[in-house]
């Protein structure tokens, strides 16, 4: 009995929303992102700057998001240009992790992980 009543506030118990960019979505911000697929603290989506980005960011994305992950200073700048009104009261870190690696690649979890134990516990 106690455990349906501890998955039923753990059903209704907020978790902090996280947004992860790169430039594409294609790599890094979607790697970033699923690190937190089954996580009961955090809920997590990703998104790009560029054009072609896989899923492009939007003034809808910004606003759900508690706390924004770059991947480079120039995504913080592009953020910062196209969206300065979203941005004033957002947390933004940059995790300074360059566009060397594919989509889960053992190396950019290990850099992933590190950088966000930092912010994240």
């Amino acid at each position: 009995m106690l455990w349906i009543i501890d998955r039923c506030l753990s059903e209704f118990m907020y978790r902090e929303q996280l947004l992860f960019v790169c430039s594409r979505n294609q790599w890094r911000s979607p790697t970033a992102a699923a690190l937190f697929k089954d996580s009961d603290l955090y809920v997590a989506k990703s998104a790009g700057t560029s054009d072609n980005a896989r899923i492009k960011i939007t003034p809808g994305l910004i606003n759900w998001a508690d706390c924004i992950f770059v991947m480079e200073k120039r995504h913080a700048a592009i953020l910062q240009q196209k969206y300065p009104d979203l941005i004033v009261d957002k947390s933004m870190v940059i995790l300074h992790v360059s566009d060397d690696y594919q989509y889960m690649d053992p190396e950019l979890l290990e850099i992933l992980e590190s950088r966000l134990a930092e912010y994240l516990g």
